[in-house]
């Protein structure tokens, strides 16, 4: 291949992105004209991109400029006219010199996280997060200044994981509150807080905090190498992250936990878990979890171990009502009436003799339109949305069975379902549910009972397949685990939690 040829086969090659890549890259020069041209092109038809130039008088009528560049909406204007703008006009050590250089800037400004670079796409990075850049003629570097002030939401309690006793604080949108909140409550140097940009476009800063001393460190490897090939345009919200990062993306059960409280992302924490969190989001995604972490809330740990594990045991209950309760309807009803005592399998027949249709599309019917008034209360404003929520249900219910179109007994039954779908702290798994309700419900119409174990069968088996970064997803169950039995089904005392579990970190061993 002549040396043409491999010139053109380059230039094939070479894409606008990497143009893109190798301008961002570029160094910024010593000539303040130059840097100050190349970054209103790059910001060009950006109204809320300020630039403000500052002339400082050197003596013999010399002059220094300086330029400032900053996001109007994302900076504090308090800290940049009291903590920059003040301090160089009012220096006298500016005053007289042969020339202004960087150093010596650092000293005069008042702001208490100073960086300094030679590159522009720190620079452009900087001024689209809140900070405000300063360049100066004759000198090859900025100055990144941390001027960060943009409006953001009061941490308040999280209206999903709402408890009776216990904290109030819930995360709130902003990456840095949130870190706050969590080490405020693990006053540890162990705790790791690492940060990452995700997003080629968006450049979402994420965290990723753990306990050194606690961890996996292999799944805490894997993870961040997941983290680092994530190829995508924009980041907004833990959903894109748990996305990337699960095993199993076909699987209906979650891989990982999400949560919006800093209290319950704490006690994952010195489970030797690692929790991620994404700015612009309020929750934060915990792994690696099994089945069991869905079933609990933090309120179990708050209240006597007595107390805690009744209401425990009662989520369990939930989760076999609420995913198997209309298929043993169907089944009972359409294959095996001789399991029920015959007057109340003569009160059955008395409210089906003007129901059209067999028991199996009452269920879906009533399914159906359960989901669609979850979903609809779910859109409105949260006043009209439970307004509807419950009137229409019981408007719909009552005409339904006036209209001779299901009998009494499904509403009972539906209306069981539906409440046994809302006891879960974890509102995911209620997705999870919703879905094994449906097959389930086809599987007890064609073969009875038999449809439902072979269902449960099924279910059973892909969660002993499925594992959460190696992690499995019955645990302590499957593989039995005795040690973690302590806090599985239902917790121990208090006394007997007090270290770590042995299968969410293999460092910590002293619960042996």
């Amino acid at each position: 291949m002549g040396l043409f040829d491999k010139f053109k086969n380059f230039k094939s090659n070479f894409t606008i992105g990497d143009k893109l890549n190798i301008e961002n890259s570029r160094d910024i020069s010593n000539k303040l004209h130059d840097n100050t041209n190349y970054l209103k092109d790059r910001f060009k038809d950006c109204s809320d991109i300020n630039f403000r130039e500052l002339k400082k008088s050197l003596g013999n009528n010399k002059y220094g400029s300086i330029l400032l560049v900053f996001t109007d909406g994302l900076v504090n204007n308090a800290i940049i006219n009291e903590s920059i703008i003040k301090p160089i006009n009012f220096s006298h050590r500016l005053d007289n010199i042969s020339d202004i250089n960087i150093t010596l800037l650092q000293d005069i400004i008042l702001i208490n996280s100073v960086k300094v670079t030679k590159k522009f796409d720190d620079v452009i990075h900087s001024i689209l997060s809140g900070e405000t850049v300063l360049l100066i003629d004759g000198s090859e570097e900025a100055l990144l200044l941390n001027t960060r002030g943009w409006e953001s939401r009061s941490v308040q309690e999280s209206p999903v994981e709402s408890v009776i006793r216990g904290s109030k604080e819930g995360f709130v949108e902003d990456i840095r509150t949130n870190t706050a909140m969590i080490r405020r409550k693990l006053k540890d140097s162990s705790l790791k807080i690492q940060d990452l940009k995700v997003g080629s476009k968006s450049n979402t800063s994420i965290a990723i905090i753990y306990m050194d001393d606690i961890v996996n460190q292999e799944i805490l490897q894997s993870a961040l190498n997941k983290l680092e090939k994530i190829k995508i345009d924009g980041i907004f919200d833990t959903g894109y992250i748990e996305q990337f990062l699960e095993e199993d993306t076909f699987s209906i059960f979650p891989q990982m936990q999400i949560t919006e409280r800093p209290d319950k992302a704490c006690g994952n924490l010195l489970e030797g878990r690692i929790v991620i969190l994404v700015d612009g989001s309020p929750d934060a995604l915990i792994f690696p979890v099994g089945l069991v972490q869905f079933l609990q809330s933090p309120e179990d740990y708050y209240e006597r171990f007595i107390f805690a594990n009744i209401v425990r045991f009662i989520r369990f209950v939930g989760f076999v009502v609420a995913s198997t309760f209309p298929s043993i309807y169907v089944a009972v009803t359409t294959f095996h009436q001789e399991l029920l005592p015959s007057d109340f399998v003569l009160n059955i027949a008395k409210g089906r003799v003007e129901v059209p249709f067999p028991p199996v599309i009452e269920a879906l019917l009533m399914e159906i339109t359960i989901e669609l008034l979850r979903e609809a209360s779910a859109r409105l404003p949260s006043r009209i949305g439970q307004t509807i929520g419950i009137v229409g249900a019981l408007v719909i219910g009552d005409a339904a069975v006036k209209a001779g179109i299901i009998s009494p007994i499904m509403v009972v039954v539906i209306a069981i379902t539906a409440i046994g779908s809302y006891i879960f702290p974890h509102f995911s798994t209620s997705y999870s549910v919703r879905f094994i309700r449906l097959p389930m419900i086809l599987m007890a119409a064609t073969f009875g009972a038999f449809g439902i174990v072979i269902t449960w069968a099924w279910i059973i088996a892909h969660m002993c397949k499925l594992h959460s970064f190696g992690h499995p997803f019955l645990t302590p169950f499957a593989p039995i685990n005795t040690k973690d039995m302590k806090d599985a089904a239902l917790r121990g005392p208090m006394a007997t939690l007090a270290y770590s579990p042995s299968s969410a970190s293999n460092k910590n061993k002293r619960g042996k």
